[in-house]
């Protein structure tokens, strides 16, 4: 049977890739019905966002022919950095300080579990 991949991607989210990254680590490699367990029990706002891409993949893989949903594992998730904001906010003696607002591209990959 041939390896088949179901993806889900969420661009332009105002949170750092950074703070997306560490909550990446701990649903990697897990099946998806305990991946978003464990996500939806994380207090991280970063939680909140995979959770509900995580959920798109898998109604993604819904929609295709001959998927079993219920073996669906998280095979990988990327959160690349996407355009930053640029702010400035009053300082002292009329000077101002940039303040970056960046942006993330998320994307999640799904794949069926090899028996």
């Amino acid at each position: 049977m041939a390896e088949l991949d179901v993806r889900a991607v969420s661009k332009y989210v105002r949170i750092s890739p950074r703070k997306v990254q560490i909550i990446v680590g701990t649903v990697k490699g897990k099946p998806v019905e305990k991946g978003l367990h464990i996500l939806k029990f994380m207090p991280q706002k970063a939680a909140a966002i995979l959770e509900k891409i995580v959920r798109s993949a898998v109604a993604n893989a819904g929609q295709r022919a001959g998927v079993d949903v219920d073996s669906l594992v998280i095979k990988n998730i990327t959160a690349d950095q996407g355009p930053s904001l640029k702010r400035f906010s009053a300082r002292a003696r009329g000077r101002g300080t940039q303040i970056i607002k960046r942006t993330s591209h998320i994307t999640v990959t799904l794949s069926e579990k090899s028996l």
